[in-house]
């Protein structure tokens, strides 16, 4: 609530707005279980059948904070990893973004090839050690948010069920979600200026977007 209030350009205090959960009797949000039956069953059905008609994405990758998931195939080689990379460069040019170094495990289907291409245009690799998550927290926490706001919220049915719920997921997290980490911006999206006006705030008119039938909220000030 208080990176939603952000985004508004509305500045609250986080301790603010948990005193008004507990005076509601709410708990946080990770901790909240509210949702009936019938409204799970209705958001399920809305991000399900979307998916039967998508076409998938083309495969990326991930950079900082700035997310972009990739479909792999169990069976890669490495010709296929080395195609993965050539494919995330370009994304991340088409994106605007530059990537200092490549945060990777120590699977055999890396070949070395992918590291020459990457320290070409200046991009280092970094090995991750044996069982140290902590080296690559930014996208362990990734993967915690994805699951806890995404994949612990849905039927997922099939690969393509996935790839379309993830892309609406890649599209909120990068140009609508509040990340502490950026002062309650999204990669994509800079934090608004903030409403100083008492009467403007006092009249807000806020309209809300629901992403994947409502598994996911977008607010925004109405026109």
């Amino acid at each position: 609530m208080h990176g939603e209030l952000a985004t508004l350009g509305i500045k609250v205090a986080p301790s603010t707005v948990w005193e008004i959960l507990k005076q509601e009797g709410l708990d946080p949000a990770p901790e909240r279980a509210s949702t009936t039956w019938a409204d799970f069953l209705r958001s399920q059905a809305t991000l399900f059948w979307p998916a039967i008609s998508s076409k998938p994405s083309p495969s990326t990758g991930n950079a900082s904070t700035f997310c972009r998931s990739s479909s792999i195939p169990p069976d890669a080689s490495a010709s296929w990893v080395i195609q993965a990379i050539k494919n995330l460069l370009m994304d991340l040019s088409d994106a605007g973004c530059r990537a200092c170094c490549l945060i990777r495990d120590r699977d055999a289907k890396f070949p070395a090839l992918m590291d020459e291409i990457l320290a070409e245009i200046g991009i280092q690799t970094v090995l991750t050690g044996i069982r140290m998550p902590r080296m690559n927290s930014v996208m362990e926490r990734w993967v915690q948010s994805c699951r806890r706001e995404l994949v612990h919220r849905c039927l997922i049915w099939n690969e393509r069920h996935l790839r379309h719920a993830l892309r609406e997921y890649e599209e909120f997290y990068n140009q609508h979600r509040a990340h502490q980490g950026l002062a309650q911006a999204a990669p994509l999206r800079a934090v608004p200026d903030l409403i100083t006006d008492p009467s403007r705030i006092a009249n807000l008119s806020v309209r809300r977007r629901d992403r994947l039938g409502g598994v996911l909220h977008e607010y925004s000030h109405a026109a």
